[in-house]
């Protein structure tokens, strides 16, 4: 027994194979044109010719991460006493030319990158045990200075007239 001679050979796939390379070359097509005329930044940004032109940001920083990062010390590991042998976030144990971060209020020691990276995710507590980063007595403060930071308040004027 084998397969049945229709099945074998069938038209649609071989249809569709070559509808999406058409496609492909028409692509191929007007992103060359685009290039030529130079207007191939608006086809594909990601892929221009200009070696002058800078490098697009690809990562974007919360304004809350800016703020943390500079409540936050970075200090080399050498300059600390009794320290973690690695840390918790990448496991790899610490060198003596780290930059490191201490959290303020639970203490944990984190490699500044391993850090800043876990704030770029809008995380906002400690890695390890989820103590916020910020202590208690100065989070007015930080908040504060991420509403004045988010520019809402230029915006929208002063709030003090509405509410009261």
């Amino acid at each position: 027994m084998g397969f049945p001679v229709g099945y074998t050979d069938l038209f649609l796939p071989k249809l569709l194979l070559h509808i999406l390379t058409l496609l492909g070359f028409i692509r191929k097509l007007i992103s060359f044109i685009f290039q030529l005329t130079g207007f191939g930044d608006f086809i594909e940004p990601e892929y221009s010719s200009d070696p002058t032109r800078p490098e697009p940001v690809t990562h974007f920083h919360s304004v809350s991460a800016e703020l943390i990062r500079e409540h936050l010390p970075v200090v080399k590991f050498s300059e600390l006493v009794d320290p973690p042998e690695s840390c918790a976030v990448c496991l790899y144990e610490f060198d003596a030319s780290d930059e490191i971060r201490r959290l303020t209020n639970c203490r944990h020691i984190f490699h500044m990158s391993c850090l800043d990276r876990w704030m770029d995710h809008d995380q906002k507590t400690c890695p390890l045990c989820r103590t916020p980063f910020i202590p208690d007595d100065l989070q007015d403060s930080f908040n504060e200075r991420l509403w004045a930071a988010s520019g809402i308040a230029d915006y929208y004027g002063d709030l003090s007239l509405v509410s009261g």
